[in-house]
């Protein structure tokens, strides 16, 4: 072990207490971070078969970005066993949901003995590692035990990598380790290379060959009809911080018979917006209670997990979260799929190439603030030629941008061992 490895190790067994202390925090809000704890140090559990296709997606976005990729990879390997690691409870729950033929668990933190044994236990013919999970020790433990690693819809932030820099002795050989390194755009590679990757490919964006499940197409016609008539504007995968502005924002204009949909994207802050939102004055209801809206609710809060498609599908206008803070923003690919007119604020670097691509192609909108997001959102809903005109845009926009998955498989199979 090289000495800047060694350091790296010493000090992931020097922060286990703070790590554990984390989790019981976390606890206190969401109890499912103190499920499953020995997965996450490390203890091996017998799997029901080895050799199987390995995906590693950390949170629900990067789950969800994996489907179509999966099911391409199944198609290639139909009779591979599949093993999917995750890192958060949220994302643990949406890949049991979307593969329940799988078997899911949490990736262990990246001590040395834990991914080894890790590995050792399950036997995995190949790993796929989804956008940007660079773990030094699990990667040199890949290498020794000789199972093939990938780095698939990678992506690389200038801030990232400015971040990575400080660390690049460290970095730089873990990413040389990769088997194939399979980017969402020329600047991700361009980023990626300079840190270390060795030749990255240009594959896309797995998030543009998502599709929404059959069932959520089907609940979000129920939501509609639970609505009625009513303009809807959803405000999704919103951040702690953005609900108090767009509810300020929505208070002081003039929104008529709108219903707002607000989909908070940790659900463990459920219960805390709607709070807000009563305290505000709002006529607030919860999806969770399962009852008709009354005529003059102004808030439907979408607390439920795995049913963000369910909400986009029921609505007519939508923001896309994370974004009026300098938060990076969330995923706003899969409602302009389903040709939704989108908003964003101003900040959008962790889907910077989606965003200037959507912009460009008249299928969203960006906003300086909260103010400007119910000018634009209500200016929207009333000007039905100018939203068909934005839908298609979306529905053009997502569509020219699909295949990544299958791109990505052919570059597994040109680089796996025959």
């Amino acid at each position: 072990m090289n000495w800047r490895r060694g350091l790296y190790s010493l000090l992931w067994w020097a922060a286990t207490p703070l790590i554990r202390r984390y989790l019981k925090k976390r606890a206190r809000k969401a109890p499912a971070y103190l499920q499953h704890w020995d997965e996450r140090f490390g203890a091996a559990r017998t799997p029901q078969a080895t050799g199987a296709i390995w995906i590693h997606a950390v949170s629900v976005g990067e789950t969800r970005a994996a489907l179509p990729l999966i099911q391409a990879l199944r198609q290639q390997w139909p009779d591979a066993p599949l093993l999917l690691t995750q890192m958060t409870p949220t994302g643990r729950d949406t890949a049991r949901q979307l593969y329940p033929d799988a078997e899911v668990r949490y990736l262990p933190y990246d001590y040395p003995a834990a991914v080894r044994d890790f590995l050792a236990c399950w036997q995995p013919r190949f790993g796929v590692l989804m956008e940007t999970e660079i773990w030094p020790n699990l990667l040199h433990a890949a290498q020794q035990q000789g199972v093939p690693l990938f780095l698939a819809n990678a992506r690389l932030s200038e801030k990232s990598l400015r971040g990575y820099r400080r660390i690049q002795g460290l970095i730089a050989p873990a990413l040389r380790s990769l088997t194939a390194v399979a980017a969402q755009s020329p600047q991700d590679a361009e980023r990626l290379q300079q840190l270390g990757a060795i030749e990255p490919q240009v594959c896309g964006n797995t998030k543009y060959d998502f599709t929404p499940p059959t069932a959520m197409q089907t609940l979000a016609l129920a939501f509609r009809q639970r609505i009625g008539q009513r303009p809807v504007f959803i405000c999704a995968s919103t951040r702690d911080g953005e609900e108090a502005l767009i509810l300020q924002a929505w208070q002081q204009a003039n929104v008529g018979h709108t219903l707002l949909v607000l989909v908070p994207r940790h659900p463990e802050r459920f219960d805390a917006v709607a709070t807000l939102a009563q305290d505000m004055g709002l006529a607030v209801q919860r999806r969770s209670d399962n009852a008709a809206l009354a005529a003059d609710t102004s808030l439907w809060l979408g607390d439920s997990m795995g049913e963000l498609f369910a909400y986009y599908g029921c609505a007519d206008v939508a923001f896309v979260g994370g974004s009026l803070l300098p938060l990076g923003g969330q995923n706003l690919i899969e409602p302009a799929s389903l040709g939704l007119p989108v908003l964003f604020g101003p900040s959008m670097f962790n889907f910077a190439q989606a965003s200037e691509l959507a912009l460009q192609a008249g299928a969203a909108l960006q906003v300086a603030d909260a103010d400007q997001l119910l000018i634009q959102a209500l200016s929207l809903l009333q000007d039905a030629a100018r939203r068909q005109q934005m839908s298609k845009a979306a529905q053009a926009f997502t569509a020219a941008h699909r295949g990544a998955s299958q791109r990505i498989v052919a570059l597994l199979q040109a680089r796996l061992p025959q």
